[in-house]
């Protein structure tokens, strides 16, 4: 039920942190993976470490005609795609600023990348598994942070905040998401949605013990905690799954 042998799996932001985990745990459980980034170097890198399961493919998930030339490429090479997993981060130089320092420009241009980018590829992806007798699955990555607040403590007195941008955003996704399953459940297409936590990634010290201890398990996730959750929604074992908000926080939320 876990197996991806032989289908197809398409995951956008492919070689970043989380997104290379996620294409390492698709390629084990058998499925060809078309990894997706806009920049040739750091994509093919990323796929080469992976071998011969994973295919680099260059496009922008901002730019509508990037994303139907990524589609048409795709599905010329492969005849199908089963899975859809969108992982990319777009963002400009000014994204991660203080909530009193976001020019109004700087978030229209970072939500309509970051939830547009989204919205291209599961339009894209969700037409073509409609049109398959076997439908397919789209995976999106939201976050805890669409869900409920931050709490700015776990920051103080330190250059990193949780931009105002990302709540708006994974928020976004996370409805988004639902709006799919419903509009292409009967079709056979499932769409759900896997929110992390806070992933490691070398944060500073103070920050990384502040977050640890609000959390059940006493860890921050690391990317192979949320590649799990996006494999299972991808496979069969989740057949019966759709619309759904799959939680991978250690329990943060829980209480």
């Amino acid at each position: 039920m876990f197996e991806l042998d032989d289908r197809v799996a398409l995951v956008t932001g492919g070689a970043g942190l989380i997104g290379e985990a996620v294409c390492e745990a698709l390629v084990e459980q058998g499925a060809h993976v078309a990894l997706v980034e806009p920049d040739e170097s750091y994509g093919r890198e990323a796929a080469d470490r992976l071998g011969s399961g994973a295919t680099f493919y260059r496009a922008d998930v901002t730019e509508e005609e990037s994303v139907a030339a990524l589609f048409e490429a795709v599905t010329s090479d492969y005849e199908r795609l089963d899975v859809l997993v969108n992982c990319a981060y777009p963002r400009n130089e000014a994204y991660g600023r203080p909530f009193e320092e976001v020019t109004y420009d700087d978030w229209r241009e970072n939500v309509l990348a970051h939830l547009g980018g989204y919205y291209l590829t599961s339009r894209a992806a969700g037409f073509l598994m409609a049109d398959q007798d076997d439908g397919g699955s789209i995976v999106n990555l939201g976050s805890i942070y669409g869900t409920c607040a931050p709490d700015f403590s776990v920051y103080e007195g330190l250059d990193m905040t949780s931009p105002v941008e990302y709540a708006a955003i994974k928020g976004g996704i996370i409805n988004f998401t639902r709006y799919l399953a419903s509009y292409l459940g009967h079709e056979g297409v499932r769409a759900n949605v896997v929110s992390p936590g806070g992933v490691f990634d070398d944060q500073p010290e103070p920050f990384v013990e502040r977050y640890e201890a609000r959390t059940l398990l006493g860890r921050m996730a690391d990317p192979g905690d949320v590649a799990g959750a996006v494999a299972y929604l991808a496979s069969d074992a989740a057949a019966y799954v759709t619309g759904q908000n799959l939680v991978v926080d250690g329990g943060l939320t829980a209480t």
